[in-house]
C-alpha cells in the first residue's frame, strides 16, 4: 500500500510501472518518497512562516497545507517530465529549468525552518534591536515635546527669579533702615528720625509688593507646573502608545533580517541540505542509466508517433487522390459541347440586357 502511494507520488505511469520489475518499482518508489517528504517539510515550513504572520494556528495550518500541496504538485511535475535521452547533455539541458525551479523551492522551504532552528539566537538579535528602537523612540518623542517643556520651564524659572530679585530688594531695604536706626550708616544718627521713617516706609511698601508678587507668581507657577505635568503625561502616553508597535517587531521579515545578522555558515549548510533533498530526484534520474520503465515509456511514445505518422501519410495521400479525381472531372466538363453552348447563350443574353440598359440611360439623359 505504501509502495503504491510513493509510486503515485513519483508521477510514473501506473500501467507501465506495474508491468516493470520489482527493482524498477523500488527506484521510482524512492523518488516518490523524496517528493512526498519534501512536501511534508514544505508544509511544516509554510505553517511556521505563516504563523509568524497571522499568529493563528488554524489559519497557519490551513495555508501550510495549501503550500505543501503546491510544492508536492510542482515536484511531482518536475520529476515526471524528465525523460531519459541518448545524450547526457540533452538530458541536462532538458532538466536545467527544473533544477533552477528546484533550487528556488529549496531556498523558500529552508528559510522558515532556519528561522525556527535558530529561534533563540534570533530572539536575542530582535531584543537588542527592540531596545535600540525603544531608546530612539523615546528620544524622538522627547524631542517632539522638548520645545514646549523647555519653554514651560523657562517661564517658571523666570517667575521664581522675579520673586528672588524682589526678596533681595526687600532685604536690602531692611538692612538700610536698620542701619539707619542704629546710626551705623546713612545719617549715622542713633534713633528713629525722619530719614529712618522714610526708609522704613519704602521697605514696607516693597514688602507689600513682594507679598503680592509671590501670590501672583505662585498662581502662575502652579498653572505652569500643571501644564508641565500635562506635557509630561502626553509624552509618556505617546511612548506607551508606540511601544506595542516596537514590541510587535518580530514578524517574518524582521526574523529573516535577524537571521542575516547571525553567522552565515550554519544557515548555509541547512539550505544546502534542503537543496540536496529537493534536487535529489532530478539528479537521480539524470545519473541513472535507462531502465525498464524508460524503455517501455519510449516504446509507447514511438507507437503513438508511428500511428500519428501513418495517419498523416494516409491523410496526405487521400488529399492527393481527391485532387487528381477532381482535376480529371473538371477537365472532362471543360470539353463538353452542350455545356459550352448553354453558357455561351446565357452570356449573350446578359450582354444584350446590359446594352439595352445602357441605351435607356442615355435616352433619359438627353
Amino acid at each position: 500500500m505504501l509502495k503504491k502511494f510513493f509510486l503515485l507520488c513519483s508521477g510514473a505511469d501506473k500501467e507501465i510501472i506495474e508491468s516493470c520489475s520489482n527493482g524498477e518499482q523500488n527506484k521510482y518508489a524512492g523518488i516518490g518518497a523524496t517528493v512526498f517528504f519534501t512536501a511534508v517539510m514544505a508544509f511544516i515550513a509554510g505553517s511556521y512562516a505563516l504563523y509568524t504572520v497571522f499568529d493563528n494556528v488554524y489559519t497557519a495550518v490551513f495555508f501550510g497545507i495549501v503550500w505543501g500541496l503546491l510544492i508536492f504538485n510542482l515536484d511531482r511535475f518536475i520529476v515526471s517530465t524528465i525523460k531519459k535521452r541518448d545524450s547526457f547533455l540533452d538530458e541536462l539541458i532538458q532538466a536545467s529549468p527544473r533544477i533552477v525551479l528546484a533550487i528556488i523551492i529549496a531556498i523558500v522551504i529552508s528559510k522558515p525552518l532556519e528561522i525556527k532552528i535558530f529561534e533563540k539566537e534570533i530572539n536575542t538579535v530582535l531584543l537588542k534591536e527592540k531596545n535600540e528602537m525603544a531608546m530612539n523612540n523615546k528620544k524622538q518623542v522627547a524631542n517632539y515635546f522638548q520645545s514646549d517643556l523647555d519653554q514651560n520651564k523657562a517661564q517658571i524659572d523666570s517667575l521664581k527669579s522675579d520673586v528672588l530679585k524682589k526678596e533681595k530688594e526687600v532685604n536690602d531695604l531692611y538692612a538700610v533702615f536698620i542701619t539707619e536706626a542704629e546710626g551705623t550708616a546713612g545719617t549715622k544718627k542713633l534713633g528713629k528720625g525722619p530719614v529712618y521713617k522714610e526708609k522704613r516706609d519704602k521697605h514696607d511698601a516693597a514688602l507689600q509688593e513682594l507679598a503680592t508678587l509671590k501670590t501672583t507668581n505662585q498662581t502662575k507657577i502652579t498653572e505652569l507646573e500643571e501644564k508641565g505635568k500635562t506635557l509630561q503625561t502626553d509624552l509618556d502616553k505617546k511612548i506607551a502608545e508606540t511601544q506595542p508597535i516596537i514590541d510587535g517587531f518580530d514578524g517574518l521579515m524582521a526574523r529573516i533580517n535577524a537571521l542575516g545578522d547571525l553567522p552565515w555558515l550554519p544557515s548555509f549548510f541547512i539550505m544546502l541540505l534542503f537543496l540536496a533533498i529537493e534536487t535529489s530526484p532530478i539528479i537521480a534520474k539524470l545519473l541513472s542509466p535507462k531502465g525498464e520503465y524508460d524503455f517501455k515509456q519510449e516504446e509507447g511514445e514511438l507507437a503513438v508517433k508511428n500511428v500519428l505518422s501513418q495517419n498523416k501519410y494516409q491523410s496526405d495521400l487521400q488529399k492527393q487522390t481527391d485532387a487528381s479525381i477532381y482535376d480529371k472531372v473538371y477537365a472532362d466538363i471543360r470539353e463538353d459541347k452542350g455545356l459550352y453552348d448553354y453558357k455561351k447563350k446565357r452570356a449573350i443574353e446578359l450582354l444584350e440586357l446590359q446594352a439595352d440598359g445602357f441605351v435607356e440611360k442615355q435616352k433619359k439623359s438627353l
